[in-house]
């Protein structure tokens, strides 16, 4: 199951709520609650996730935060490595390193453990979050791994946003699996 079919994408995307209008008037948004409370559709997804994984030899997966985190320490404890979040800032309580990105009408940033590969030359790293859309968190914590030395030997999303991106500039850098499109 390293790769799924459409009729299992169909399933995993209608075990998505979508809700219109939600942040605000216009937005379509994508609710993983409802697939993460389907224990069928979650253990579904993490199985699927599991075995495209299992040879990858990571060192560590690392989710961002909030949505990534669900998806990224539930597959670290299946596969038994370890998990590192990337939150937003002022949420970590050691030593971090940030990245700033930018957003429609500004800036935000993450960050993360300066330490978080410690001990792992080279560690080999999947990063993880529930969609992309924009592409700015994910190219922001591209940037804090590189920054530790180690390296992103993919990114993956459970959902991929196509009008709000072109994810070409994003796959030269990393190989990029995306599990659904909208």
């Amino acid at each position: 199951m390293k790769s799924l079919s459409n009729e299992q994408k169909s399933y995993l995307f209608r075990s998505i709520r979508t809700v219109r209008d939600f942040p605000k008037p216009g937005i379509l948004f994508y609710d993983i609650t409802t697939l993460v409370g389907d224990r069928e559709a979650f253990n579904f997804l993490l199985d699927h996730l599991a075995e495209r994984y299992a040879d990858y030899g990571l060192d560590y997966i690392v989710g961002i935060e909030s949505r990534g985190f669900i998806f990224a320490a539930a597959l670290a404890a299946r596969l038994r490595v370890a998990f590192v979040p990337i939150r937003k800032p002022k949420k970590l309580p050691y030593i971090t390193i940030s990245q700033k990105y930018s957003l429609e009408y500004g800036f935000d940033q993450v960050e993360m453990h300066v330490d978080a590969f410690s001990g792992v030359q080279d560690a080999k790293v999947l990063l993880i979050d529930d969609l992309i859309a924009t592409g700015g968190t994910a190219r922001a914590a591209l940037d804090l791994i590189a920054q530790t030395q180690a390296k992103c030997v993919e990114a993956c999303f459970l959902l991929n946003l196509r009008e709000l991106n072109d994810l070409g500039e994003f796959s030269r850098r990393t190989n990029v699996y995306c599990v659904l499109e909208a």
